[in-house]
C-alpha cells in the first residue's frame, strides 16, 4: 500500500486524505510529520507517529477496518450525529472525529488555530441542524486542559456555556480528568464522557471504563491489555516492538498491552496509572500518578503535573508544576500538597517541590510535555 504524507497541517487536508483512505482507494496516509517509508502494509488507511510523552517516537500502523470499526462502535454507544474537530487532525482523537463524521455522511466542523473557547464556541453552535424536524445531535473531542479553558470561559461568557450545553456528548481524553474538572462539568450542565484508549486501539475504546462491543479487556500481572477489531496492525519498520506489544494468545485472540495499571471492578475499568512511572524514595516505591491525582484533588491544582526530580538524600523525589501559580506562593502551595499526598497516598511519597511557570508546555496533541518538564528540571534544579 502506497504511504503518501497529509498535504499540509491544515486539518481540512487531514480530511480529504482520510477520506480517500477510508472510503477510496487511498493511498493510506502518513500523520504526524515523520519521515517514513514509501510503503506500508495492505489495507492501511493512516499511520500515526508520535512521541508520546515519553519522547520515544513511534508509527503507529491503522487499517481502514480497524478506523471503520473503532467508528461504528462509537456510534453504537453514543448515537450518529455531527462532529466538531476542535483536537489537532494528525492524532488518533482527531483522525477518529473525522472517520466518525465521514462514515455517518457528513462534513466534520473545524476549529482551525489555536485553541481558543470564542471560535470554538462559534463553530459548535453554528452546527445546529434538524433532519425531518428532529435536531442532529452533536458530539466532539477534546483533552482535559481544553475542557478547563472552556468551563473557565463560560463562567462570564454565555455563547461559551450555551456551547458547551448543546453537545449530546464530549468526549475526554488523552490524560485523566481531575475529578474537580469533572463535577465543574456537571454543574454546568456538560455532557462528559471520559475515554480510554491510544494510537494503538484507533483512539478511546473504553468509555467510562466500560469496553465498546467488540472490544475485550483483561488484567494481566495488573497491566491493562485489550483486544479486538479497532487494535492497530502494529508498529511500522519495528517487527520486535510489535511482537512485545501485541501478544497472542494460544487461541490466536491478540491483545495490546497497554502498560497502564488498572482494576476491574463489576465489569469496569478503573485506570489506577503508568506501571512505569514508579520512583524509588528512600526504598518505597511511589506511584507518581497516584500522586498527581491526590495534588489535582487540591482546588485551584486541577492542572498541576507531577514529575520526577533527583533527591540527594533519597535518591528520586518529586516535582508539582503549578500553571499560572504566583512564584511567592510555592511555599504555601507545597505545604497543602504534602500535606495532601501524604493523607491520600503515604508520607513517602510527599512531593520535594512545587514549581510555578507562567504556561505548561503541551505537545501537539494537547498533553503535557514531561519530558520537556523532566528535563528542564533536572538542568536547572531551581526552575
Amino acid at each position: 500500500m502506497r504511504l503518501a504524507p497529509a498535504a499540509s497541517g491544515d486539518p481540512r487536508d487531514v480530511v480529504r486524505a482520510l477520506r480517500a483512505a477510508v472510503l477510496g482507494a487511498g493511498p493510506a496516509v502518513a500523520l504526524g510529520g515523520a519521515d517514513l517509508p514509501d510503503e506500508a502494509p495492505a489495507g492501511t488507511a493512516a499511520v500515526v507517529t508520535t512521541s508520546g510523552s515519553t519522547g520515544v517516537p513511534k508509527s503507529v500502523v491503522l487499517s481502514r477496518n480497524a478506523l471503520i470499526s473503532s467508528a461504528y462502535a462509537t456510534a453504537a454507544r453514543l448515537g450518529e450525529g455531527a462532529w466538531l474537530l476542535a483536537v489537532p487532525a494528525a492524532y488518533v482523537a482527531g483522525v477518529q472525529v473525522i472517520v466518525r463524521a465521514l462514515l455517518a455522511d457528513r462534513e466534520p466542523a473545524i476549529v482551525a488555530g489555536p485553541f481558543r473557547p470564542e471560535p470554538f464556541a462559534a463553530a459548535a453552535l453554528g452546527m445546529a441542524s434538524h433532519v425531518d424536524g428532529a435536531r442532529v445531535p452533536s458530539f466532539t473531542s477534546l483533552v482535559p486542559a481544553q475542557l478547563q479553558r472552556l468551563l473557565d470561559a463560560a463562567e462570564h461568557d454565555a455563547d461559551v456555556a450555551r456551547a458547551l450545553r448543546s453537545f449530546e456528548a464530549i468526549l475526554i481524553g488523552g490524560q485523566a480528568l481531575a475529578p474537580a474538572v469533572r463535577e465543574r462539568a456537571e454543574a454546568a450542565g456538560v455532557r462528559i464522557v471520559r475515554t480510554y484508549g491510544s494510537s494503538e486501539t484507533s483512539g478511546g475504546c473504553v468509555y467510562d471504563g466500560v469496553p465498546l462491543d467488540g472490544v475485550g479487556m483483561r488484567l494481566i500481572d495488573g497491566e491493562v491489555q485489550l483486544s479486538g477489531p479497532t487494535l492497530a496492525e502494529g508498529y511500522l519498520g519495528d517487527p520486535a516492538r510489535t511482537a512485545s506489544v501485541f501478544p497472542v494468545d494460544a487461541d490466536g485472540t491478540r491483545w495490546y498491552r497497554t502498560g497502564d495499571g488498572g482494576e476491574i471492578v463489576d465489569g469496569v475499568l478503573h485506570v489506577t496509572g503508568r506501571l512505569d512511572n514508579v520512583i524509588v524514595s528512600g526504598g518505597v516505591n511511589v506511584s507518581l500518578d497516584r500522586v498527581e491525582a491526590a495534588v489535582r484533588g487540591i482546588p485551584g491544582l486541577a492542572s498541576a503535573v507531577v514529575v520526577p526530580i533527583p533527591d540527594a538524600a533519597w535518591g528520586q523525589g518529586s516535582a508539582v508544576v503549578v500553571p499560572g501559580l504566583a512564584a511567592a506562593d510555592e511555599p504555601t502551595v507545597l505545604t497543602a500538597v504534602r500535606e495532601a499526598v501524604a493523607r491520600a497516598v503515604g508520607a513517602p511519597a510527599r512531593p520535594a517541590r512545587v514549581v510555578a511557570v507562567d504556561e505548561m508546555p503541551t505537545l501537539a496533541s494537547g498533553k503535557p510535555d514531561r519530558a520537556t518538564l523532566r528535563d528542564t528540571l533536572a538542568q536547572n534544579p531551581r526552575a
